[in-house]
């Protein structure tokens, strides 16, 4: 949502711990290893939250006017956007500055509802009628573990804690950490980045949640994997290499874009297959920089109770060691 600094400082401040070379350039923290051409990780950092864009209005932050020409109406996120509407009542908020990270106020989500005019979820929040324009409103969540499932707003922190955990523990590769992927807008950051540094590769993992309608749909498969999304295919070489890896380490796993296709079979209303960082990457790119995702299966997708079994984490784990 364009206010990413203060995690981008504390996400700094981990991997300074660690031996890595970290540079940080508008919209992107790149970090890398001593073997950095090996294989490129990305994760979005961006959380979801709403912006004040007037007087006591409140919209959610990825999909306002300004972030719109990046967007086309079939991401998941936006073809989701009437189902969660009704999610946030009764969610805590908290309100900062959008660089300093400094605390503003709190107040609670009493409503949410969909503007069919301007295309974005609309919410009242009782006690921050005194905010600016401009100014952030991020979920107050905590994590929640029991002995199968974690809970808190997942997408994208717990790829990011996957890539830190990483490197802490040898990994050599490089990683990146993109902002405002909910917006459409991390893929540019990416390739930016990778001009820069003349960077071609078909070894790039994009590392994600993936939302599913219930706990049973999300237990079906320990880790997903994609052949496709909308934008583009991915690269086939690669994705085969992750599958090989699924099929060593004895990980259940099952392809996205072909769950959608066979739901869609029976559904009046086709799901889409998703526009990701990476398809937009691809297609930019006319496939010079490509390579595939890997994702865990969750529940309750954008809220502040997004839910992953621990088995998916264990399995990320053991599968992104490999590397």
């Amino acid at each position: 949502m364009g206010t990413e600094d203060s995690f981008f400082r504390v996400l700094r401040r981990e991997l300074e711990e660690v031996d890595v070379t970290i540079d940080r350039y508008m919209g992107i923290l790149v970090a890398r290893g001593r073997d950095p051409e090996s294989i490129v990780l990305s994760a979005h950092i961006d959380r979801h939250g709403l912006l004040c864009t007037g007087p006591n209005e409140f919209q959610y932050a990825a999909f306002i006017a300004g972030n719109q020409g990046e967007l086309f109406g079939d991401s998941v996120s936006e073809q989701m956007m009437a189902s969660i509407a009704d999610r946030f009542t009764g969610q805590r908020v908290q309100a900062h500055l959008p660089y300093t990270g400094t605390y503003l106020g709190q107040g609670t989500i009493s409503s949410g509802r969909l503007c069919e005019y301007r295309r974005n979820l609309i919410f009242e929040i009782g006690g921050l009628e005194f905010l600016q324009p401009g100014t952030p409103i991020s979920f107050l969540d905590r994590l929640r573990v029991t002995d199968t499932h974690l809970s808190a707003q997942l997408d994208n922190v717990l790829s990011v804690a996957l890539i830190v955990y990483l490197f802490r523990n040898g990994f050599t590769g490089t990683a990146l950490f993109t902002a405002q992927e909910e917006a459409g807008k991390s893929w540019r950051y990416a390739l930016s980045w990778m001009l820069r540094e003349s960077l071609s590769t078909s070894r790039l993992l994009v590392l994600d949640t993936s939302p599913y309608p219930s706990t049973e749909a999300a237990g079906a498969q320990e880790l997903v994997l994609r052949g496709k999304d909308a934008s583009a295919h991915f690269d086939p070489v690669f994705t085969r290499e992750i599958e090989g890896k699924c099929l060593e380490l004895g990980i259940r796993y099952s392809y996205k874009d072909r769950w959608i296709e066979s739901e869609n079979l029976t559904r009046p209303k086709p799901m889409s297959l998703g526009r990701t960082e990476l398809g937009r990457l691809v297609a930019a790119t006319d496939g010079r920089i490509t390579g595939t995702t890997l994702q865990i299966p969750t529940t309750g997708y954008h809220t502040a109770e997004e839910t992953a079994s621990l088995d998916s984490v264990r399995a990320a784990i053991r599968l992104l060691s490999s590397f």
